[in-house]
């Protein structure tokens, strides 16, 4: 008799595992990721934006070369991919990026990293426990940041004080934004859902729409076409262009649908359209700015003349502020002191807007009124006099007449 053997049940390892996917620049790595990948980066101090292109991507693990919270302020990327389970591991050191190639099986087990059995970087697991304390020591750091911010906020009032003050540079549109609502949608983590919020106060007041980068792409999802497009240089790479990724980019449907698009460019560069807007035959005007994109779309619906400037996927709380880790947030908070109480947050006019009123719904209420005076009236005495007057009154006409009734 021939005896089978049966191979040995493959032992099940501790830990996480998954193809890894290595980069250093974080734009370029997020277009390669796919569901189930490890990727490994090299980025201080995670933001939000980042972290949610992660946790869309299906990523099951995150190895960072670098510290997801360096302890200089508190960021909101650690806190979204703990809350999506992801697991991380940093402080790695810089070497894994070299170690570790593209697209082969690791594993993951007490911040050990390990391909093929054999460890090749070793690091910090953060949990959901860890990452909080983190954070909460991450605060103290946070009156320095402010003092840094003050000292940007002084610098770019020099720098762009024509332009915050008298809005010298920025262009005149065909768009009438006079004494109309401006809906100004950037790409957020939360564009889309402030959107569906926004569904019937768009319908009713027929705002202005303008799309900053990849929002104008949020505005077709939703089923509105974007009237302006506002773009900075980085959101419209011509194809080939590395490092950025598809997700913070617009796309051509955008670009075509605007009835007209905004170039932001910085001073240092040449005022000339990127070779994407030429090849699809885009006219556009041109705003030079040292600003963030966002914002100076926000300062073009004020300086346009617009009554009500409603904010989507923008979020100007301190954390956010401070996540973004930029110099150029100084004129964030310059130019939203600029505008002032014309600026409001989606979730705010989802909150209080309660529809226009129309015709037809006075209509209706005067006749309930109708209705209830006239069942008031029948029920006293006098009105029953009345009614049974009124019956009287039809039984006399004439025989002919009575069929109408």
């Amino acid at each position: 008799m021939r005896l089978t053997l049966r191979p040995a049940a493959e032992e099940v390892l501790p830990g996480v595992r998954g193809p890894a996917r290595v980069d250093r620049r974080t734009g370029s790595l997020l277009d390669r990721l796919r569901p189930g990948d490890v990727a490994v980066l090299d980025h201080l101090d995670l933001d939000r934006t980042t972290a949610q292109a992660l946790v869309e991507r299906g990523v099951v693990a995150v190895v960072n070369a670098s510290s997801f919270i360096s302890g200089r302020y508190p960021h909101l990327g650690p806190q979204v991919l703990a809350d999506a389970g992801v697991t991380m591991v940093d402080a790695v050191g810089t070497s894994v990026l070299n170690d570790i190639k593209d697209g082969v099986p690791v594993r993951l087990h007490d911040g050990v990293v390990l391909v093929d059995g054999t460890q090749v970087a070793a690091g910090r697991e953060l949990r959901r426990a860890e990452v909080a304390e983190l954070l909460d020591a991450a605060r103290t750091g946070v009156s320095a940041q402010l003092m840094s911010l003050t000292h940007n906020t002084t610098d770019f009032l020099r720098r762009e004080q024509e332009l915050l003050l008298h809005g010298e540079g920025i262009p005149r549109t065909r768009t009438d934004l006079r004494g109309r609502p401006v809906v100004v949608v950037s790409n957020g983590p939360d564009d889309r859902r402030e959107l569906r919020l926004l569904r019937r106060f768009v319908h009713e007041q027929r705002p202005v729409l303008v799309g900053v980068g990849a929002g104008a792409d949020a505005l077709l999802a939703a089923g509105h076409r974007p009237d302006l497009v506002v773009v900075g240089e980085r959101a419209v790479p011509d194809a080939g262009t590395r490092g950025l990724s598809r997700s913070s980019t617009v796309s051509d449907e955008a670009l075509r649908a605007a009835e007209e698009v905004v170039l932001h460019l910085s001073s240092s560069q040449q005022v000339a359209g990127p070779a994407r807007l030429d090849r699809l035959a885009i006219p556009h005007h041109v705003l030079t700015s040292t600003g963030r994109t966002e914002d100076l779309a926000l300062l073009l619906a004020d300086v346009g003349g617009a009554d009500l400037v409603v904010t989507v996927g923008a979020h100007a709380r301190l954390e956010d502020l401070l996540d973004r880790q930029r110099d150029d947030l100084a004129g964030t908070s310059l130019i939203r002191l600029r505008i002032g109480p014309k600026l409001v947050a989606a979730e705010s006019i989802a909150m209080l807007y309660a529809g226009r009123v129309r015709r037809w719904h006075l209509a209706l209420v005067l006749l309930a009124g109708l209705v209830l005076l006239a069942a008031t009236v029948l029920a006293t005495p006098a009105g029953q006099d009345w009614w049974s007057q009124l019956g009287d009154a039809l039984s006399d006409l004439p025989e002919w007449s009575r069929g109408l009734r």
